[in-house]
């Protein structure tokens, strides 16, 4: 690595540690595991202060403890203004680390851009689903037009609505509407952590669908996903619908995350007969509302409600 003998002596103990992989160091790399190996050139990788360190989804064989360790040192290293070019498949760890994305498919880029709208892109590509390959507006399929009459105003225009809503899918069914209640049947504009709500979506159907997925989640203000439900890994029966059906979907639930803005996604889906997920309609980032707790503060993303008891021995 073009490092003197007194350099590497400097840095030996320091990579040993981080590599944390025992009595195994003096042992012959042949003899290593892949996550061994890699651990161990990483730790070399990481320890020798580079200006540009690429990692190649080195992270996605380490233990928790070991990645932990990864990704504090990527923050130091942002902090000291370095270059990091990280290639991964994990939109989590993007999310988390990166401030800028790149695709790259069939060798060509085809995106450069922030963290967040590459996500959304990625996400879109791997269900057959880009924008650069559909016009994701609402559509009615040619072969089974319905005509539905709408009510004056909607759930959705009570909310804050976010203005860059991300929307796609092959227009077998639509969600035209959803919206947030409380307990009485009100608008719930915003959320107490501690209480119940329920979370509504209507689904219009366009195609003849059985067992479709209805799936719900929620994002921070980063774009990580903090929190989602579907009707499939739920294992609930939803039913078949025809074309010009319509289907209201209700999650009741609290909300025991910490008080912030959080975007609200709605979708509708299905595994086909050969395992490919079919996307009938995404609202990607729909609504925007705000989590509150009246009661006290915490830390990180969950709201443990915690109940101390503490006593003097």
């Amino acid at each position: 690595m073009g490092l003197s003998k007194n350099e590497i002596d400097e840095k030996k103990q320091e990579i040993i540690d981080f590599a944390d992989i025992g009595e195994h160091i003096n042992q012959p790399v042949k003899s290593y595991s892949s996550g061994m190996f890699a651990r161990l050139a990483f730790a070399c990788a990481i320890n020798v202060d580079p200006d540009i360190l690429i990692v190649d989804e080195v992270l996605s064989v380490g233990d928790m403890a070991f990645q932990l360790k990864c990704f504090k040192k990527f923050e130091d290293f942002k902090k000291k203004g370095k270059t990091i070019l990280f290639v991964t498949h994990s939109v989590g760890d993007v999310l988390r680390n990166c401030d800028r994305s790149i695709i790259i498919s069939a060798g060509e880029k085809i995106f450069d851009g922030d963290a967040k709208s590459g996500v959304e892109k990625y996400k879109k590509m791997i269900v057959g689903l880009d924008e650069e390959a559909f016009q994701y507006k609402k559509k009615v399929l040619n072969d089974s037009k319905v005509e539905v009459k709408d009510s004056d105003k909607s759930w959705k225009e009570h909310f804050l609505q976010n203005p860059d809503l991300i929307t796609y899918g092959n227009g077998a069914a639509e969600i035209i509407d959803y919206g947030i209640f409380d307990s009485d049947g009100n608008y719930a504009l915003t959320i107490n952590n501690d209480d119940e709500y329920i979370v509504k979506a209507k689904i219009r159907f366009y195609k003849d669908i059985d067992e479709p997925i209805f799936a719900m989640s929620l994002k921070d203000f980063k774009g990580l996903e903090v929190a989602g439900v579907n009707t499939k890994e739920y294992k609930i029966p939803t039913g078949n619908f025809k074309a010009g059906d319509e289907v209201i979907v209700e999650y009741r639930q609290t909300f025991p995350l910490m008080p912030e803005r959080y975007a609200f996604s709605f979708g509708c889906t299905k595994y086909n007969d050969a395992g490919e997920l079919e996307v009938f309609d995404r609202k990607y980032d729909s609504i925007i509302i705000e989590i509150i707790s009246t009661e006290r503060g915490s830390l990180g993303l969950l709201d443990l409600k915690t109940k101390f008891e503490i006593k003097k021995c």
